[in-house]
């Protein structure tokens, strides 16, 4: 699935202003530091930047802030969680104190969440 310029322009934006948690778990992602999981950083997927996707696993994983709980934003995040079902993408929501507290916890929620995940609808080829 591709994106359109504007989303993509918007990646590489957010790829220079990542936050802190964002930070500190794309250290730990990178280079398949999670079991050779391949992952990227805010990858543009249709009108969408993700966090961090493993596109062999069509799994995203976000790192949500405070501002993901007020307001319109979870009904907002729930719309485009259900946008990413549809093209065959699995959302993984990490709070960013989480993430903060404890990186070995948020390494194993993902290694857990991965271990439990069906294969890949072969319905739906992995995305860009």
């Amino acid at each position: 699935m591709s994106a359109p310029k504007t989303t993509v322009a918007n990646a590489r934006r957010l790829r220079k202003e990542m936050s802190k948690p964002e930070l500190n778990l794309w250290r730990a992602l990178r280079r398949g530091a999670l079991d050779d999981h391949k992952f990227r950083r805010q990858h543009p997927i249709g009108p969408y930047v993700l966090d961090f996707f493993c596109s062999a696993l069509r799994l995203a994983v976000e790192v949500d802030g405070y501002d993901h709980c007020v307001g319109s934003r979870p009904r907002r995040d729930l719309t485009r969680d259900q946008w990413l079902t549809a093209m065959g993408v699995r959302t993984l929501r990490i709070p960013a104190r989480e993430v903060m507290a404890s990186m070995d916890d948020t390494l194993s929620t993902i290694r857990d969440l991965i271990a439990r995940l069906p294969p890949p609808d072969a319905s739906h080829p992995p995305p860009p």
